[in-house]
């Protein structure tokens, strides 16, 4: 008897996770990280001094499926949503994670093989959720060239009679990449002449510097009906472990969508949705982390520059660089994995988020400054020895 169905073994461990095993496995103590994309301080200790006052009023029971109408409100009234009227009874659901909000989603809107646009290359997690609801993700080839940023005529290009969605993630994650309103126009456009849905990932949202500019495609002429928005505390507030999300749409979507949650995982903790509406109510936490990130961003930058083999595009937002090694004669794996293992750095390979990833490396800056410009203190030595050819064999 075969007991694990086929789309389960189907499932494999993305690549991210995998180098961050294989850093452990090495058991070194000087080992720099700058894979996973998790801020590294504490949540704000207004926001964990919140949940602790939860905890003391007894804020420890279950929620109503769609979250507390407490959490919805706050949700609501934010300010880069504030002016779309999002219904908080109707049209807000409390999530666990931006994760399970894309997960909810998928569950109620894919029937088999109806096929979602994906930017390549893209945060490796899309396609593994889609796939395992049923539905079928369809790569929109991007380029440096462009900013990593689709292009109409290579989306209408995949667009078919099974085409249901078109899913964007800004500030991107892996390439820091901003959209702006025009591209946003541009995508709105055509969701509206295919009659497609929109699927907008905006957890980097407050993540943006230089002044840039980071709209929601809801806020556009005809896109609220036809938009879900995804957002979480993960990134903003330095609350990955908090598992605090939500996803604001249509209200025939959310209601389905809640109707899921209660078959599946009941409801977002109840301490996490009070604190989470605490933090809302005070935007300025979320520009003390974009500060520090911003900080970060300017020291990797300053490093990286010093590196003749590397080239890459400034990032607008997020917490990534997505730097070029070509011209090192290695391939993304081959670089990352003699990277981590002579110079104690990871990085993750370009190629673990599409094919258009090949010949890139996705850096965070998730890490203090000295660690920054130690490790890219070890790149330059790593790429120095990679163009002389005498790096060890392995």
């Amino acid at each position: 008897m075969q007991w694990i169905n086929q789309k389960a073994k189907d499932l494999s461990q993305g690549a991210i996770r995998a180098m961050f095993d294989r850093a452990n496995a090495m058991g070194a103590d000087d080992i720099i990280s700058m894979g996973i994309g998790e801020p590294d301080m504490a949540t704000p200790r207004l926001v964990c001094e919140a949940a602790g006052q939860a905890l003391d009023m007894g804020l420890t029971h279950y929620t109503p499926n769609a979250g507390t109408m407490r959490f919805r409100q706050a949700v609501a009234e934010q300010s880069y949503l504030r002016g779309l009227h999002y219904d908080p009874a109707s049209e807000i659901i409390a999530t666990n994670g931006g994760m399970g909000a894309l997960s909810l989603l998928f569950l109620v809107l894919l029937d088999p093989g109806d096929e979602v646009l994906i930017q390549d290359p893209q945060w490796l997690n899309y396609a593994a959720q889609i796939t395992y609801c049923g539905g079928v993700p369809v790569r929109v080839p991007t380029d440096a060239a462009h900013r990593f940023q689709m292009q109409r005529a290579d989306i209408e290009a995949r667009i078919t009679p099974r085409t249901k969605a078109i899913l964007l993630n800004s500030p991107n994650n892996p390439t820091g990449s901003v959209m702006t309103r025009a591209e946003l126009e541009q995508i709105a456009s055509l969701a509206q002449a295919h009659d497609l849905f929109v699927i907008s990932d905006e957890v980097y949202n407050t993540l943006v510097y230089d002044g840039a500019q980071c709209p929601t495609i809801a806020s556009l002429p005809g896109m609220k009906e036809r938009t879900a928005v995804i957002n979480s505390f993960s990134k903003a507030y330095a609350m990955t472990g908090w598992r605090i999300g939500f996803l604001a749409g249509p209200a025939e979507i959310v209601s389905r969508m809640t109707l899921c949650q209660e078959n599946f995982n009941s409801c977002a903790n109840a301490p996490g949705q009070y604190a989470a509406s605490v933090a809302l109510a005070h935007p300025e936490l979320c520009a003390e982390l974009r500060d520090v990130f911003a900080a970060r961003r300017t020291a990797l930058l300053e490093g990286l520059s010093a590196i003749g083999q590397l080239r890459f595009t400034r990032p607008d937002g997020a917490f990534y660089v997505f730097a070029d090694i070509r011209a090192t004669g290695l391939d993304s794996v081959q670089f990352c994995v003699r990277l981590l293992e002579e110079e104690h750095v990871v990085c993750i390979p370009g190629s673990a988020f599409g094919s258009c990833g090949e010949g890139f490396i996705r850096i965070a800056y998730t890490c203090g400054e000295d660690k920054l410009r130690a490790a890219t203190a070890r790149m330059k030595r790593f790429c120095a020895r990679l163009a002389q050819d005498v790096s060890p064999v392995i």
